[in-house]
């Protein structure tokens, strides 16, 4: 039986920033329900990368398809309303707004609804019950309320993933989720995207290797712009490559 279409497929990415190859010749896909980690040292060119396929850089060469569609030359917002969301290393929220609003916002976004960025959402029903079911699911039900701001850090990154999850993504690019969290933290972000897994394709780059094996079906090794190598987390673990460039730091 024929394989499914990949939900995103990179065909040989290019990026310069002047004189400096940051992103070279990368191809890789995401499947269905897939979760496909990139890792990678500092400055390897994860964030570019990332930053490519959300729209935010537009690349020298190469192609980025999302469902099939080429979407390499469009625009963030137009990849947002394809079906692609992204969260950022650096929590991104309006920390005066409620955890409430700040979903309600995303949801207004992706539905065109009459609610005003400087309104309050009380009176947008299907609003808060979209952005009400989107906390649910990352656990922040009873927070709803709450200013964004005077959440704990993996509050807000919970936060950050319900907004994504109210746009309906067909494709999830997740940046460093577990940044400046401690361990406890850390943990029930990983329980979250766990239960998440299947329901969306997801790119995840991430420093936590710990995270990383607990999660990934698939890692891709960023060296130096260039996929070094990419496969199943015992394949990537059991490379003499990955080892010798990245991971025999990262798992002592």
């Amino acid at each position: 039986m024929a394989e499914p279409q990949p939900v995103l497929r990179i065909e040989d990415l290019r990026k310069n920033f002047g004189a400096l190859v940051v992103t070279d010749g990368v191809t890789l896909d995401v499947r269905p329900g897939e979760l496909h980690a990139v890792i990678g040292p500092n400055g390897a060119g994860k964030t570019t990368l990332i930053n490519q396929i959300s729209g935010f850089l537009t690349p020298e060469s190469g192609r980025i398809a999302l469902d099939g569609r080429d979407i390499t030359a469009l625009p963030v917002h137009a990849r947002a309303g394809l079906g692609l969301a992204r969260t950022f290393q650096i929590t991104s929220i309006l920390p005066g707004f409620s955890a409430l609003e700040n979903v309600a916002l995303a949801v207004q976004g992706r539905t065109g609804s009459s609610f005003q960025f400087f309104g309050r959402a009380s009176g947008e029903a299907d609003l808060n019950d979209a952005a009400r079911k989107a906390l649910q699911e990352v656990g922040l039900g009873d927070r709803e309320q709450v200013p964004a701001g005077e959440l704990s850090h993996g509050e807000k990154r919970a936060l950050e993933l319900a907004i994504a999850l109210a746009m309906t993504p067909k494709l999830l690019l997740l940046d460093e989720p577990m940044a400046g969290t401690g361990r406890e933290e850390a943990e029930r972000l990983v329980a979250l995207l766990a239960r998440l897994k299947g329901k969306f394709a997801m790119i995840l780059v991430e420093h936590d290797m710990t995270a990383v094996f607990a999660l990934a079906d698939r890692i891709s090794v960023l060296i130096y712009g260039r996929i070094l190598a990419s496969g199943t987390p015992d394949e990537v673990r059991g490379d003499a490559a990955v080892t010798a460039a990245y991971l025999g730091d990262e798992l002592e």
